[in-house]
């Protein structure tokens, strides 16, 4: 069995993929920037807490140490990210995306992973059976944003697809970069969490399926790859 650390596990999708993994049997990580909110879930769960903000340098770090005190870790679930959404709750109109705005969310959804990748680096070349898993989204794929009869293409949002992009870009790069570590993207599909306010149109036990599937590749799994619940999916 693994040790995995999923971010953003306090809720949604990350609080589910640490349920399911628990029930196979792993050792679990909840990692929540929320202190409160993450030792609950992780009590409740029966999971191992850490404290972790994937947008601040000196938190990460720090929940590597933990990490590394505790016995080290296997593998490790990028899930924390972020959806802007403008003050009435909808989407922001592409004409009041700023660099700011652009930027609030690539420091969580893409350099959060990076900062993830960097500090647990380290603890994961060290395990016999290292694995990374990319939360990114199916709004990544910029064909099925362009193509009228695509089911995505009325996402008007312009920070959030472009962040998961980046994400698939990063996994492509960082898989050829540490052939000895699965890493891979996975696209949970429109699943009804607070991310877009519960109108998903699966559960997040449906969603987190294939996030799950993919933090427990063994050695000779793929890598370098995009997956949802059917499978492969071509960038």
């Amino acid at each position: 069995m693994s040790t995995i650390l999923v971010t953003g596990a306090n809720k949604g999708l990350g609080h589910e993929t640490a349920r399911q993994l628990l029930a196979a049997g792993h050792t679990v990580y909840v990692g929540a920037r929320d202190g409160a909110r993450g030792q609950a879930a992780a009590a409740e769960l029966g999971a191992r807490f850490v404290q972790i903000d994937v947008t601040d340098d000196a938190s990460v770090t720090a929940a590597a140490k933990t990490v590394a005190a505790e016995g080290g870790l296997d593998v490790l679930v990028n899930n924390a990210g972020i959806e802007p959404r403008a003050a009435d709750g909808g989407f922001l109109p592409a004409g009041d995306v700023t660099g700011d705005s652009m930027r609030a969310v690539f420091e969580a959804n893409v350099f959060g992973q990076v900062r993830m990748l960097h500090a647990f680096l380290p603890l994961l070349q060290a395990s016999p059976a290292p694995a990374v898993v990319n939360v990114s989204s199916g709004l990544a794929l910029t064909r099925e944003l362009a193509d009228p009869e695509s089911f995505t293409h009325f996402y008007p949002g312009v920070e959030y697809p472009a962040s998961k992009a980046a994400v698939n870009m990063l996994t492509v790069q960082y898989a050829k970069a540490f052939p000895g570590i699965r890493i891979n993207a996975v696209d949970p599909g429109y699943t009804a969490t607070d991310l877009n306010h519960n109108a998903g149109t699966q559960t997040v036990a449906e969603g987190a399926a294939v996030i799950v599937r993919m933090a427990q590749v063994g050695p000779d799994g793929p890598t370098g790859g995009f997956f949802e619940a059917a499978g492969p999916v071509d960038w």
